[in-house]
């Protein structure tokens, strides 16, 4: 066994999956298990699956230079596992366990840095980040996720080439960002991007929330960046999206700040979204997360207004699309700035009081009933399906009965 299962197993965490490496070659690998996965025979890796379960396997290997920052030029399988550990990226990353005798290999120091909390390169750590630059945005979530420090001169090989970020697709940059968010330490993974230099590389949208100063009576936490900060760390193993709402949710406030009386945010929401919406597509998520990480972005604000909006108003914003994100967000924005759940309790309130069916009840009328009463199709049917929703939710209209004689009076038909 090498790689994570190992060190996850010497943490004392069940490993999430397996791989294991040998000096089998593919071809033997593929007479042993006739029924694996040629996933990258090239690389002398096949995939086997028992059940639900999936092991890789992989031969033993020495890489060559690699010449576009992912991938190497040349490899060659070998037949010691000392050659395979050279290629690995940290050290807690190259430890290798006979799964029979449980013997450990551990060429690079790999358990003494785990005891010590120490992501640190194997070899020299310039020439891993060059082999491949997404290795840095791993190191950050290695760290993040497992509370430990990257040691200073893996540290200094980020600085020093952490521009070279950008050479990696958006698509790779974007499931490590999403692993950072996402996997536990988010905030100390925040943190670490800012201080390796690879926060305003990949997310520069993030690092303009520094030292944006906000209404103390409202945000005695500090700035825009340290608010958004204690968000992220109130958080439980969250969605992506309800992570980078949170990352978002005030990402618009560093260009709309206002000095006068007080410090203001005018349309900072409107411009959140904006800049939301422009890093989704840059970062290659798909249309369903970006558009819900908007809603996320869009909506933050209106939970202060929910005492006093219509009960048509109060009931869409209850039913939108996986509502509980958007509590999950007001929560933790209450608990990182003014410590007031007020909205937030009633809210939750509602949604245990209030039926299904109350939230979204059954059309009293549809678009086929007004063509059957003789309206024309056009941009009014919108608009007379939604005030007739609206008279529902309100609790004015409640039968097919009531829905004609309020649609005859207030859309009657021109003759």
């Amino acid at each position: 066994m090498v790689g994570g299962c190992v060190r996850d197993r010497l943490l004392g965490t069940v490993p999430a999956d397996y791989d294991i490496a040998t000096s089998a070659r593919p071809p033997q690998l593929l007479q042993l298990f006739p029924d694996a996965q040629e996933v990258g025979v090239i690389f002398g890796v096949v995939l086997l699956r028992r059940g639900e379960a999936e092991v890789q396997l992989a031969t033993f290997r020495r890489e060559g230079v690699y010449e576009d920052g992912r991938r190497p030029s040349e490899l060659a399988f070998v037949d010691e596992p000392a050659q395979d550990a050279a290629r690995r990226d940290f050290t807690i990353n190259a430890l290798f366990e006979n799964p029979a005798t449980g013997e450990l290999l551990d060429f690079f120091g790999g358990q003494q840095d785990l005891r010590a909390g120490v992501i640190r390169a194997v070899g020299n750590p310039a020439r891993r980040f060059a082999e491949d630059h997404l290795r840095m945005l791993r190191a950050v979530r290695f760290a993040a996720r497992l509370g430990f420090s990257v040691e200073e001169q893996t540290a200094t090989a980020i600085r020093v080439n952490a521009s070279q970020i950008h050479r990696i697709s958006q698509e790779r940059v974007r499931d490590e960002l999403t692993r950072i968010l996402t996997e536990g330490g988010a905030r100390r993974g925040l943190e670490l991007l800012d201080g390796l230099g690879l926060l305003a590389e990949s997310l520069p949208e993030a690092k303009a929330m520094q030292g944006v100063q906000q209404p103390p009576d409202y945000h005695p936490e500090g700035d825009v960046w340290i608010h958004t900060l204690l968000m992220l760390e109130a958080l439980h193993r969250p969605s992506i999206t309800l992570a980078l709402g949170v990352l978002f949710h005030d990402i618009g406030k560093p260009e709309t700040q206002t000095v006068t009386d007080r410090i203001r945010f005018h349309g900072h929401v409107e411009a959140g979204e904006r800049i939301a919406r422009r890093v989704m597509d840059r970062l290659r998520y798909s249309r369903e997360q970006s558009e819900q990480v908007q809603a996320l972005v869009a909506n933050h604000m209106k939970f202060m207004h929910l005492h006093e909006m219509r009960d048509s108003t109060r009931k869409r914003f209850l039913r939108l699309p996986r509502f509980h994100e958007h509590l999950e967000l007001h929560r933790v924005d209450c608990l990182s700035s003014h410590r007031k759940l007020g909205n937030y309790e009633y809210a939750r309130e509602l949604l245990e009081a209030l039926p299904a069916e109350d939230l979204r009840p059954q059309p009293l009328l549809r678009g086929a009933d007004l063509i059957a009463l003789g309206y024309r199709p056009g941009p009014q049917f919108r608009e007379i399906l939604t005030a007739l929703e609206d008279q529902q939710l309100e609790g004015r209209l409640a039968t097919r009965e009531d829905a004609l004689a309020w649609l005859a009076n207030r859309y009657p038909l021109s003759r």
